[in-house]
């Protein structure tokens, strides 16, 4: 019998939000790369699009800001996301996917806090 294996969904990343007409938003993600659910995002400056938040930089991404609900395909264009930007609200610390660069635990505990700066809190276990 063949295994059937699930794609992550919203649900495994969202736990709790306290009204989703506040703590979401409809994003512009830059083209480029496949966005998958529980994406943790940092916006632009300049463009005020946002990208996978990066562990350095300058273009005001490297600050994470929100998280994407939904898997989104940039590949070829910009497209269009939805993302919790605001808290309270309560997503799956397991459930969060980090820009390559975020590669060690302290660059990843660096995300959690900036999301928790926004009231996105990430926990273990939810």
């Amino acid at each position: 019998m063949p295994v059937l294996t699930e794609q992550p969904s919203m649900g495994d990343v969202l736990k709790y939000e306290v009204n989703p007409n506040y703590t979401r938003e409809v994003v512009t993600l830059l083209q480029g790369m496949p966005y998958p659910v529980g994406s943790v995002l940092g916006q632009i400056t300049a463009s005020g699009k946002y990208k996978l938040a990066t562990a350095t930089g300058t273009d005001g991404a490297q600050t994470a800001t929100a998280v994407l609900l939904y898997a989104v395909d940039a590949t070829l264009a910009d497209a269009t996301g939805i993302v919790v930007a605001r808290g309270p609200s309560i997503v799956s610390r397991a459930g969060l996917a980090y820009d390559g660069s975020v590669d060690d635990g302290t660059k990843i505990t660096a995300k959690i806090a900036q999301l928790a700066a926004v009231g996105i809190i990430a926990r273990d276990g939810v």
